[in-house]
């Protein structure tokens, strides 16, 4: 892989990993429309690096808050959880996640890559999300850091672990579960993008053994792909936060069927 391909691929990262849009979908489908090589573990993992430093970077106050209720909910009472409730739900959404994508990631990095799979979860969860985006347009004012929230963080965490599915979404998925739930777009968005965090962070300690086994690195390439998700990633956030506020999902709805459509007639 040459510099050129590295920044393309840093590009559709750092839009994909954010966007409703399905980045393992897009990732996955790139070298069939660039005839290149699987760019190998080192450079998917710098792109990941990448963009979770994003997610630092922009919603680094939001981290901050984070990292002090947990530290706060070192003392096990009730008492401390009310009063660290967002931490205590995002806790949970997570561990929810990190269960399902461990028992059904092998069923997905097979079936799961097909290009009628993509098609049909780019399809299906675009429709949903759509709905969802209309269903809570009114009166949605939900937040995650008013209390415990068990059936949310729950169902939340569920979508996000379907993500390990390419075409789903990750992002896609806990919108579109959130705004079912009564969250308002902001709040939906927001939680979503943090949550992002602990997956890309595991995601990335999980594929370090794959190293020993990878071909050959190149520092260069990795570094350009790194540095261009990362950069891409934060006007990625900027711009969709923006997006979704004045104009909601549908957008991306239509972007995913269309896409779908496309991707079925051109690769099956």
């Amino acid at each position: 892989m040459d510099v050129l391909s590295s920044s393309i691929y840093g590009i559709i990262q750092g839009i994909t990993e954010f966007l409703p849009v399905s980045s393992s979908g897009h990732l996955a489908l790139l070298p069939h429309f660039m005839n290149i090589d699987d760019p190998g573990v080192a450079f998917d993992l710098t792109m990941h690096v990448g963009t979770a430093f994003a997610v630092l970077i922009y919603f680094w106050k939001d981290v901050h808050k984070l990292l002090t209720q947990y530290w706060e909910c070192r003392v096990f009472s009730k008492k401390v959880f009310q009063k660290n409730a967002y931490c205590i739900n995002y806790l949970f959404s997570t561990i929810v996640t990190v269960i399902l994508a461990l028992v059904i990631k092998d069923f997905a990095g097979t079936i799961g890559r097909s290009v009628l799979f993509i098609s049909l979860n780019l399809t299906i969860f675009g429709i949903l999300m759509f709905i969802a985006d209309k269903w809570g347009r009114h009166g949605a004012d939900k937040q995650m850091d008013s209390s415990i929230k068990v059936k949310e963080s729950f169902l939340i965490g569920l979508f996000q672990g379907l993500a390990v599915f390419p075409g789903v979404s990750r992002s896609g998925s806990t919108l579109t579960i959130s705004r079912f739930l009564g969250l308002s777009r902001e709040e939906a968005s927001r939680y979503s993008f943090l949550l992002s965090l602990p997956i890309i962070l595991g995601g990335f300690i999980l594929k370090l053994p794959d190293l020993s086994s990878s071909p050959s690195i190149d520092i260069k390439v990795c570094l350009v792909g790194g540095m261009v998700s990362l950069f891409i990633g934060l006007l990625t956030i900027h711009l969709f936060l923006k997006i979704i506020k004045q104009m909601g999902l549908w957008i991306f709805s239509i972007y995913r069927i269309l896409f779908a459509i496309y991707i079925f007639y051109t690769l099956s």
